[in-house]
């Protein structure tokens, strides 16, 4: 009975990696993250502090929102920090 040829496959080579040094932050990231974290706690207070009047007058409660948004944004920031 005849044998079938063996197939040769090429042997596996991996891609070669990227010879790559530490990674480093934008330079814009930090100020923005700290910043936005601390005039998200900043509008709360005073939102707390005026009874809903201020820093927006007429959103009432509204205020409260735009500064916990404010301070999630900082927080989402912080997840591109190296």
């Amino acid at each position: 009975m005849p044998e079938s040829r063996s197939r040769k496959k090429p042997a596996y080579v991996p891609p070669p990696t990227k010879a790559s040094g530490p990674k480093t932050n934008p330079r814009w990231l930090v100020p923005t993250m700290l910043g936005l974290m601390l005039l998200g706690l900043v509008w709360i207070v005073v939102t707390y502090i005026s009874g809903s009047k201020y820093p927006v007058p007429g959103i009432d409660q509204w205020n409260l929102a735009i500064g916990f948004a404010l301070v999630i944004a900082g927080f989402g920031l912080t997840t591109r920090w190296h």
